[in-house]
């Protein structure tokens, strides 16, 4: 995948010093992009939904002889978080050094605090990632979406999983187990996965891990042949989001996508756009429900302008497709807990993993096209009023939880669409007519209430402005004694 396009040409044949160069040019930009190094020596398996990741990660826990970190967005108290809480409470009482970061938001209704204090009584260190404060308000925004688990810094799993019962199948109600995959990497590369759990450890309050703790063990820890890249995103930096548009210009034959909240900003809509004009098989797997409607019809408004190019698009018609993936031309993959939205590449703690092996990226592809199977394809129909997006009848939909950080991205989304209808700047589609209606008759009501009742329009504002003040204030306050803290 990583040779350039003149490498396949009849006109171009170089030496093969300068093929080895062009690689190593590859290698260089891709570990630029992404701020991450490329990790050879390590063994990788790719696990599909919870009755294969779950079992996994007991085992290693189970395992465990020296350390276990533990970090999740949420950490539910329910049978499988209980059954996790028992395993982690166990190793610690053996002498093992566990310690668990959940997001507070993330865990907020999910029982995860109960559930924090049953682990501290067992002598397990716990944190909530970024609780309300009053001096950082917006702070809330960016949340610690990550899923991992590292057990001795020699074998670690990243995923888009929660520890929570909704990603098992529910036999009472005959309902199949949630889409998801995750990865298990034993190797180097777990202690990248130690370092990264450290940043959010740390930013949660939490004390700095020891030297020993983020060095490989014995000789480099070597236990394999693949290569392998870990991708801690932090907000703001977009290494991710760079990757992203890299890779989608240097497929060449196929790029397959899977995300759970398709919110993308119209950069990468472009480059999928130009990957699939120039001939690349770009497909895009998404989840046939969702537990926002706005969220969902803002992304299927989306939808028209990759399906014009050639990009195929497909919803999944199980109960959830919750997976975030990519694979390119079967030596390519990323699996891990970013989606293809603002939220995860810009604004939240996010972790993924990038593999380049035949092998692993093989078998995700065919993965891939396994789901297939159980989708419906969305395609363009035209008559003589022009093209239209069509869906297929779509299964009963079902509540799903989603984070904040979906929201977000779906505001922004719906931002982009409002302002492109204003200003003229973008060509819109009658799919995204729903989205402009929408958004033109919430300015309609919110108008009309600031005229009828100003005071209390202007209650939120003035709110806010008091919130954002104090916590001006406050902050000023504590540079003035000394008291600010590592950012």
């Amino acid at each position: 995948m990583w040779k350039a396009r003149p490498l396949d040409s009849p006109r171009f044949t170089p030496p093969a010093t300068d093929r080895l160069a062009l690689r190593g040019l590859a290698e260089q930009t891709l570990s630029r992009t992404s701020g991450a190094p490329l990790v050879a020596g390590n063994a990788v398996k790719v696990l599909r939904n919870a009755s294969e990741n779950y079992p996994a990660w007991l085992e290693a826990i189970g395992s465990a002889r020296q350390s276990i970190e533990l970090e999740n967005y949420i950490l539910a108290d329910d049978g499988i978080g209980r059954r996790f809480a028992d395993a982690l409470a166990e190793r610690a009482r053996q002498g093992v050094r566990v310690r668990v970061l959940y997001d507070w938001l993330g865990g907020f209704g999910e029982g995860s605090r109960r559930l924090a204090r049953s682990l501290a009584a067992s002598r397990v260190a716990v944190r909530a990632f970024n609780p309300p404060r009053l001096d950082r308000p917006l702070e809330i925004l960016s949340r610690d979406h990550r899923k991992a688990l590292v057990v001795d810094g020699e074998v670690a799993f990243v995923s888009g999983l929660c520890v929570s019962d909704r990603w098992t199948a529910d036999a009472r109600r005959g309902l199949p187990e949630w889409r998801d995959t995750g990865v298990e990497l034993r190797g180097p590369a777990a202690i990248d996965v130690v370092r990264a759990f450290a940043v959010t450890w740390r930013a949660a309050g939490g004390e700095e891990l020891e030297a020993g703790e983020l060095a490989p063990a014995g000789e480099g820890g070597r236990v394999g042949e693949v290569s392998v890249r870990v991708l801690p995103t932090v907000p703001n930096q977009a290494g991710l989001f760079r990757l992203d548009l890299l890779v989608s210009g240097l497929a060449r034959k196929t790029l397959f996508l899977t995300d759970a909240y398709f919110l993308a900003t119209s950069t990468y809509v472009e480059a999928l756009r130009a990957a699939a004009r120039d001939g690349v098989d770009v497909r895009l797997l998404v989840p046939g429900a969702s537990d926002l409607a706005l969220v969902a019809a803002v992304s299927r408004a989306g939808y028209r302008p990759l399906l014009e190019a050639g990009v195929r698009i497909y919803e999944w018609n199980g109960p959830m497709m919750h997976a975030k993936t990519a694979v390119a031309d079967g030596h390519w993959a990323r699996i891990g807990s970013s989606n293809l939205n603002v939220a995860s590449w810009i604004g939240n703690y996010e972790l993924d993993v990038t593999v380049e092996d035949d092998g692993v990226a093989g078998d995700l592809e065919l993965h891939y096209l396994e789901d297939l199977r159980t989708a419906t394809e969305v395609v363009l129909r035209r008559g003589r009023t022009g093209a239209r997006v069509v869906q297929a009848e779509r299964p009963q939909e079902r509540w799903v939880k989603a984070d904040p950080g979906t929201a977000t991205a779906g505001a922004l989304r719906l931002g982009h669409v409002v302002g492109a209808a204003l200003t003229g700047q973008r060509m819109l589609g009658p799919a995204e007519a729903r989205v402009a209606l929408g958004g033109g008759l919430a300015l309609i009501v919110l108008s009309v209430l600031a005229f009828v009742w100003p005071r209390l329009a202007m209650l939120p504002v003035a709110a806010l402005g008091l919130w954002l003040g104090l916590a001006l204030i406050l902050r000023a306050w504590r540079l003035t004694r000394r008291r600010e803290g590592p950012p």
